[in-house]
């Protein structure tokens, strides 16, 4: 007769807990660091380039670099990785608002960021990521829906706009603007992307009544 395994201890269960909680504050700590560092080198760089006084030298640095950085420490240093971190240091210069987000954003999060030419645009997926938590999967299926476009803020003034992404930054308030064309927000409310916006506060509060008396399946 084969002998069972002894059960796990509670003990066991603690320090599994304990081992877990330290690898995913490790992995994160890692990550923020990744992220700097990849911002701080592509901000040199670009320093780099704009000292230069002939074009021709601006085109040979990162070939260069690339080379060289590839042979010592791997291929995360190709020629295309070290333009994504110029461009990052471009699309994301402050500093401050970077040490912020890189608590809450992958390097893969920015690199599918920086891919968004309109600033505005691109700060509205950034707050929506880190404020919802989106994967990197998720905010990609935003950005290719369209999602920005479908919302009633990105028919707002440039002005009002950044108001309310400012509001979003510090108080993590998310607008009506924001979400109430949200298709994935419609597809669970059973409405379609041209239900007119100022029925929809009145539908949601019907659909919830109707939920809470059991009229209407979830």
């Amino acid at each position: 007769m084969i002998a069972k395994p002894p059960k796990p201890l509670p003990l066991f269960h603690e320090i599994k807990t304990l081992i877990d909680s330290a690898r995913q504050r490790a992995a994160v700590a890692v990550n923020a660091e990744l992220t700097l560092l990849y911002w701080q080198v592509g901000q040199r760089i670009h320093a780099e380039v704009l000292k230069g006084e002939r074009a021709e030298y601006g085109k040979e640095i990162i070939p260069h670099l690339a080379r060289q950085l590839t042979a010592l420490y791997g291929k995360g240093w190709t020629q295309r990785n070290l333009a994504n971190m110029v461009l990052f240091s471009e699309s994301f210069s402050d500093l401050n608002i970077l040490h912020a987000l890189s608590a809450k954003l992958s390097w893969t999060h920015f690199r599918t960021l920086i891919g968004i030419d309109d600033p505005l645009k691109r700060e509205f997926y950034t707050q929506m990521a880190q404020l919802e938590g989106w994967s990197t999967r998720v905010l990609s299926e935003r950005i290719d829906a369209m999602l920005f476009e479908r919302t009633a803020l990105s028919r707002k003034p440039e002005e009002t706009i950044r108001l309310e992404l400012q509001a979003l930054v510090v108080k993590g308030d998310l607008t009506p603007a924001m979400v109430l064309k949200d298709p994935y927000v419609l597809d669970f409310l059973e409405l379609n992307d041209h239900y007119h916006e100022a029925f929809i506060p009145c539908y949601i509060g019907q659909k919830s009544f109707l939920m809470r008396r059991g009229c209407l399946g979830k």
